[in-house]
């Protein structure tokens, strides 16, 4: 029996208006199958975007959904997560608007280890707002504001995410659709703030500038150059070189910070 996607999709909002061969919507469908998979309440679940393409995602999304600022996404839910503790807050947005405008509150984020799970969509750019470079951008890479290719080292998410204090970082890619739900109900379920960083394509912004030829040749690029976590460790300095990880890259348990502001608000009502 098939999948039934619809019962989680917004009345009168599909087609979509992601390009053809975005990995977006390979990325929504693996977030609801996890939704569908864990049993959330979608009337108990809250997912936050910013702006940008990737951003777009909660609006077809039959759940409470809070479409912001850019690159504020991460100061919204704070704010439904402190409001409301019991809420599942999910985050959803792209490379630019989590780490660009977005990044000091990432950050933040990710060192109060909040109840919340951040779904970064990595496709290296920015896709909606004109091809710029983002912080994930490649070097060398081209972007409508880099054409003779970017001098600037891209940020590792994952890397930014676990030294920034998150308790639950993950990591894979639009190829390996089957593995994102997965991916994304482990992190729900932790108990702290998570960050599972999807690398995604975008033919249209980034594919065509950097002379993909199709969006397979592109979703092909993602699957060889990606590593499982558990074969990395049989793989040698020289074996790994230019690849990048997948799978539950870190976790660890940690106060969660609603619980022990609750302690803090506990003390004062005391005094």
């Amino acid at each position: 029996m098939a999948f039934d996607y619809d019962k989680y999709i917004r009345p009168g909002k599909l087609p979509h208006i992601w390009c053809p061969g975005c990995g977006h919507g390979i990325v929504m469908k693996g977030l609801i199958r996890a939704i569908d998979s864990l049993q959330l309440d979608t009337k108990n679940t809250a997912i936050v975007s910013g702006i940008g393409c990737a951003s777009r995602l909660p609006g077809y999304m039959d759940c409470c959904t809070l479409h912001t600022a850019h690159g504020r996404a991460a100061a919204f839910a704070t704010g439904v997560k402190m409001a409301k503790p019991e809420m599942n807050v999910i985050l959803v947005g792209g490379d630019g608007d989590g780490t660009a405008i977005g990044g000091n509150h990432f950050i933040h984020a990710c060192r109060r280890n909040i109840d919340m799970t951040y779904i970064i969509l990595n496709n290296k750019i920015y896709g909606m707002t004109g091809g710029q470079f983002s912080p994930a951008t490649p070097t060398g890479a081209k972007a409508s504001t880099t054409p003779y290719g970017n001098p600037d080292p891209p940020f590792d998410i994952a890397k930014l995410a676990i030294g920034a204090g998150a308790t639950f970082v993950a990591r894979g890619t639009a190829y390996h659709a089957t593995q994102i739900d997965k991916l994304i109900a482990e992190a729900i379920q932790h108990k702290g703030f998570s960050v599972v960083e999807i690398l995604d394509d975008c033919p249209t912004t980034y594919g065509r500038r950097n002379k993909f030829k199709s969006v397979i040749e592109m979703m092909n690029h993602l699957k060889e150059t990606s590593v499982p976590v558990k074969a990395a460790e049989k793989m040698t300095a020289e074996q790994l070189q230019g690849k990048v990880l997948t799978g539950v890259l870190y976790k660890e348990e940690k106060p969660e910070y609603t619980a022990e502001y609750a302690k803090v608000i506990e003390r004062a009502q005391a005094k």
